[in-house]
């Protein structure tokens, strides 16, 4: 039900940004977001495993996100901004590039413990492939420069750090769902966006 309705939020999010093509890759993030917490949906109704709404979760999550965060909030950025963002883009290819080879080479299986899902793939470097991970993501709206993008980075800062003391086994997929509700304040900054164009 909550990726139904982050997923409806996330297409008058797309349709707000309609007039602004540069917008419209982190318009359609809830969309995105909204989509993965369905699919993970599936991974619960089907007691985790290792089936295909398994590795599509993994997919999104993992090497899909880290690479389209940066680059949406580049297509957003300003020009004096825009220098400071390849950082995060260079470590959201990296970090795209080791997580799509880790999927097309190993194993991803979920586990249902307790209210929440763990996802395991045998990752290995972890610890770099999740500084990448939260540089390209969390940093590059962090380094927007955009008050509302830097709203949601700090939201998606905070929710890490919280789902990270719950929940270190599951952590991943309670992170997505927080990002997932974070993401809602993107309606706000199309709508936003688009009164400053008029």
């Amino acid at each position: 039900m909550a990726g139904g309705v982050i997923t409806a939020v996330g297409a008058a999010t797309v349709a707000g940004a309609a007039r602004r093509p540069r917008d419209l890759p982190m318009a359609a993030l809830p969309v995105l977001l909204g989509l993965h917490q369905m699919i993970e949906a599936v991974v619960w109704h089907h007691d985790g495993g290792g089936g295909p709404a398994t590795v599509a979760w993994a997919v999104i999550a993992l090497p899909l996100l880290p690479l389209w965060l940066p680059a949406a909030v580049l297509c957003v950025a300003t020009p004096r901004a825009r220098r400071r963002l390849l950082v995060p883009l260079a470590a959201g290819v990296a970090t795209a590039a080791a997580l799509a080879h880790a999927l097309a080479t190993g194993t991803v299986t979920a586990e249902i413990r307790g209210h929440t899902v763990g996802y395991s793939l045998g990752l290995p470097l972890a610890g770099l492939v999740v500084a990448g991970y939260f540089l390209a993501t969390i940093g590059s709206l962090l380094l927007s420069g955009d008050r509302g993008l830097v709203l949601l980075g700090v939201l998606v800062s905070i929710g890490a750090a919280v789902t990270f003391a719950l929940w270190r086994q599951e952590y991943v997929s309670t992170w997505c769902a927080c990002a997932a509700l974070c993401s809602v304040v993107l309606l706000l900054w199309v709508r936003r966006r688009r009164s400053s164009v008029v």
